[in-house]
Formats: C-alpha cells, sequence, structure tokens
C-alpha cells in the first residue's frame, strides 16, 4: 500500500485557508511541551490553536503533573501569532489501565497497546473539540520519530468521520520538525523527558540502559 505524504496534505490544506483568508480554530492535543513546541510555532501561523493536554497514560503521578506545568509555561511564554489557549483534560489514569494496557502488559512499545492509547486520546480529543466548536483537531504525536505518522492519521480521521470534526492531516517530523522542537527546547530551557510516558515505556527505557 502506498504511504500517504500528510506533509504535503498539510502544505496543500493551508494554502487553501491563506486563499481564502480563514483561520479556523483547532484543538491540538499535546503529549508534552517538548513535542508541542515546534508544532505550536507551527500552527499559530495559520490556525487559533487550543492545546489540549490529554494523558492518562503518563506514570508516575508526579511526572503527569511536571508536563503539565511545563506545558502551561511554554505556551504563556511563547510568541505566537494567534494567541494559543490552553486546556488539561482529565488525568484519567485508571481508564488507562482498563481500557488500554489490560491484557496488553506485555506488549513491545508500537505495539497493541499504543494503538489502543492512540485511540483513547485522539477520540477525546475530537470529542473535545466538537463539544468546543473547533474547526480541527491533532496531535504532535507524529512529531516524534518513534510514532508512525500513517497510523496516527488513520486513527484520527477515522475517528474525525465518526463523530463529524475534521481531522488536520500533519506529518511534524518532516520538515526537520524533530530537530527544530529540539531547538527550542533548549532555547526555552524546558525539561525534555526520555520516555514516552506510561509506565511500560519506563520500564523499557530502564532495561534498554
Amino acid at each position: 500500500m502506498n504511504k500517504i505524504n500528510y506533509q504535503k496534505e498539510f502544505e496543500n490544506l493551508v494554502n487553501r485557508l491563506q486563499r481564502d483568508g480563514s483561520t479556523p480554530s483547532l484543538l491540538l492535543h499535546s503529549c508534552c511541551a517538548p513535542c508541542s513546541s515546534y508544532c505550536i510555532e507551527t500552527l499559530s501561523e495559520y490556525f487559533y490553536v487550543t492545546v489540549f493536554y490529554y494523558n492518562p497514560n503518563i506514570y508516575p503521578d508526579e511526572e503527569y503533573y511536571h508536563r503539565v506545568k511545563e506545558q502551561e509555561s511554554f505556551i504563556k511564554r511563547f510568541p505566537a501569532k494567534y494567541p494559543v489557549k490552553f486546556i488539561e483534560g482529565d488525568f484519567e489514569k485508571d481508564r488507562f489501565y482498563s481500557e488500554v494496557a489490560k491484557g496488553l502488559e506485555k506488549e513491545p512499545e508500537r505495539g497493541r497497546r499504543c494503538l489502543k492509547c492512540y485511540d483513547l486520546r485522539l477520540r477525546e480529543t475530537a470529542k473535545r473539540a466538537v463539544a468546543e466548536g473547533m474547526d480541527y483537531f491533532c496531535t504532535t504525536l507524529s512529531i516524534s520519530p518513534m510514532k508512525d505518522s500513517q497510523v496516527l492519521n488513520q486513527i484520527g480521521e477515522k475517528i474525525g468521520q465518526e463523530l463529524g470534526i475534521s481531522y488536520l492531516p500533519s506529518d511534524f517530523k518532516k520538515k526537520n520538525g524533530y530537530l527544530r522542537s529540539c531547538e527550542i527546547s533548549k532555547e526555552y530551557d524546558m525539561y525534555r523527558q526520555d520516555y514516552c510516558g506510561c509506565v511500560y515505556s519506563l520500564r523499557e527505557r530502564e532495561e534498554s540502559k
């Protein structure tokens, strides 16, 4: 199956918006401040962005609250073209273990557990976007070299069709997005974690060390 160039689709959509002179609203699911940095820098040029921090997978609790604080701090400090807002979702860690991880505790990273985790977070983002009357929703997750943008976009598009809201095609690792996020992180002296977020990814990282 041929891969879709989601970066090209994003550029085509942005070009249409510029020709039309419109600035839509976008709910951006964020996994952490460093990953959101380049995404916010890019998206705030064309959208009214609201960052939605919904990550019930994060372990331990101190890590979750550390990431939330860092996210809010970056948004307040970053000089975006259009003001960026912030919404913190519920920290439903019990839901993560019951709906996502149960029975898949021994799955490797990027396996079935991760797919279910993407679905949970993107679905909640889409629901919130509908409730807030947003035009689009998407996620920062595709900026990671460890995340498959084909999979993420397919999940997002499917959920968008189900809930009646447009998923923004995107592959933020393209155009040196990941490198740029590292540069911004250093510039703003951000805390940059060394594991995805859940207890399973933490264990795998510790074992690899």
